[in-house]
């Protein structure tokens, strides 16, 4: 299968496409529906149903997850309804799509997507992918090769604080920060990344990415950081890919 449907489900909106994995292009219009004011599994999981319906879908399915997910099952839900918590996610988005469904985190799925078709195609060492949102999700590649489900943002700052509550997009929204003062804190972030890991390269992903020219000035680690090529699109690229190399 050349043509595989990716779902990238995040918490304010769930994204699907089906995507051609040798060019990592759409052949179809991608599609967005909003995650419905309470996350639960049962709403969740029926737009997600919806989705594949839309595209009148029959194949296999790759869905990120924002969730640590191990043999199939979700073990974290920091953004999600509590109802996740050790959902067999595969089997129960199987039964909700009457589809085969292989589930991934989701900064691990848009990492993959701009390690084969974006700004970290042949690069070697340890690049790392970081989505900015509601959360800050991570994805760690060396050589080309993940670690799955790393939670670097969840790491905690001099400050005492996890890097999620004080340098997510949700908390410069919350605190009504400007660019420039939140890209001082993201760059706090970014130091002790940068400390612990020693990448070759940090690619940004995620909505605030769309913005760095805005906060670009405050980055000021010598690790390169610049926006992923793939951007919003990366989510589901990514799934989609991972299911076609998982089967």
């Amino acid at each position: 299968m050349n043509h595989i449907l990716g779902i990238d489900v995040g918490a304010s909106g769930i994204k699907g496409g089906v995507v051609d994995i040798s060019t990592g292009e759409y052949i179809q219009k991608r599609i967005r529906l909003e995650m419905p004011a309470e996350s639960t599994t049962e709403n969740a999981g029926n737009v997600i149903a919806e989705i594949a319906r839309h595209f009148n879908y029959s194949g296999v399915i790759g869905v990120g997850f924002p969730s640590v997910i191990k043999n199939g099952k979700v073990l974290t839900a920091a953004n999600l309804d509590k109802s996740w918590v050790g959902c067999p996610i595969e089997t129960f988005l199987g039964r909700k799509t009457g589809n085969r469904i292989i589930a991934l985190n989701d900064a691990d799925a848009a990492g993959l997507a701009e390690m084969r078709f974006g700004e970290g195609k042949n690069v070697k060492g340890t690049v790392i992918l970081i989505t900015i949102g509601t959360g800050l999700g991570t994805a760690v590649f060396t050589d080309g090769h993940l670690l799955r489900n790393s939670e670097l943002g969840h790491i905690f700052l001099k400050s005492g604080m996890d890097a999620e509550k004080f340098a997510a997009d949700s908390a410069r929204q919350r605190e009504d920060l400007t660019w420039r003062k939140w890209g001082k804190r993201f760059n706090e972030y970014l130091e002790q990344i940068e400390m612990l890991l020693q990448p070759q390269l940090i690619l940004l992903g995620g909505g605030a990415s769309k913005e760095f020219s805005e906060y670009k000035d405050r980055i000021t680690i010598q690790t390169p950081v610049i926006p992923a090529k793939l951007l919003n699109n990366a989510g589901i690229i990514g799934a989609a890919v991972y299911a076609h190399e998982s089967l």
